[in-house]
């Protein structure tokens, strides 16, 4: 399957007060072919003037970001866009670091030009419950399943929360993984952004302890069958897969595809194609280019 760039425009100037870094882009298309895209800026990741940012893209042309979410003194990270049914839903977290932050969300009735109060998503849970970078799973049963993950000093754990109710109540199911199936691949050209501290930790020796997977992207085969790649750190994508919408998940295990410790995202078209977007880098904290896209026709078990 051959994939070709149709189109490329700039949402945001290089330069500019909105611009100052810029991460985590999350992207929907509305029933009316309205594109609308968010993503969070400031002047480093993890900083106090971090906020959620969002554009429209409309008469072909993406319209002014606006600021749509920001809070005094706190870093806003990693917004994920979700239209269900007739409102956009906008999650994202909130906290100083990845290790404390929390999950809130905003509901728009109208493509995005005015938004709800923001809320808690799990009021009662010291986790960072629901999406943690990417997009949320309808599942042929109706239920939502959002895609989610945990960072604590040492260990990564990656998770999906499962909602029957359109968002009201949340059940999580973790992924296992086993602690000595590590695949060597910190011996790498490190990504030029550790040495430049963008990142929020900018401790080599604190960034080469962490273990384990994140940031899963989901996707569903047939009714049921939902199945997960997960950016990890142990240079190789994993997988896991469930056979009961999400409820129980296999050992992640790792497949061919390289990791360099850096998110991946995944759509499936209507025909079961999957599309992956990836860095094709390996081993942990390695460089995060070139960005590429490759394509599978047997759900995932290899790749063009």
């Amino acid at each position: 399957m051959k994939l070709a760039l149709v189109n490329r425009q700039v949402i945001l100037p290089e330069s500019g007060t909105e611009s100052f870094q810029c991460h985590a882009s999350t992207l929907v298309r509305l029933p009316c072919g309205t594109l609308v895209a968010a993503w969070f800026a400031g002047l480093r990741e993890g900083s106090e003037d971090t906020a959620i940012w969002l554009s429209r893209y409309e008469h072909n042309i993406w319209t002014t970001p606006q600021r749509v979410a920001a809070r005094e003194g706190e870093a806003h990270w990693n917004p994920v866009l979700f239209y269900p049914s007739d409102k956009l839903w906008l999650f994202y977290k909130v906290g100083s670091d990845v290790h404390v932050w929390k999950t809130w969300f905003i509901i728009s009735s109208d493509r995005g030009f005015t938004w709800s109060t923001p809320a808690p998503l799990v009021n009662d849970d010291i986790l960072p419950r629901g999406p943690v970078k990417n997009k949320l799973l309808l599942a042929s049963n109706g239920a939502w399943i959002a895609p989610g993950s945990i960072e604590s000093p040492e260990r990564w754990r990656a998770f999906v929360d499962r909602s029957s109710d359109e968002g009201k109540h949340w059940n999580i199911s973790f992924v296992p993984l086993e602690p000595d199936n590590a695949i060597s691949g910190t011996n790498v050209a490190l990504w030029d952004g550790v040495k430049k501290g963008m990142l929020w930790e900018c401790c080599l020796e604190n960034l080469l302890r962490w273990d384990g997977v994140i940031q899963p992207t989901l996707w569903e085969s047939s009714p049921g069958h939902i199945h997960m790649l997960l950016r990890s750190t142990r240079g190789a994508i994993f997988r896991s897969d469930s056979i009961d919408y999400g409820a129980t998940w296999s050992v992640a295990r790792a497949t061919s595809l390289p990791n360099n410790n850096s998110g991946i995202d995944l759509v499936s078209m209507p025909d079961g194609t999957l599309i992956l977007a990836l860095n094709p880098v390996n081993g942990n904290w390695g460089k995060r280019y070139p960005l590429s896209l490759i394509a599978s026709q047997d759900n995932g078990e290899s790749w063009l």
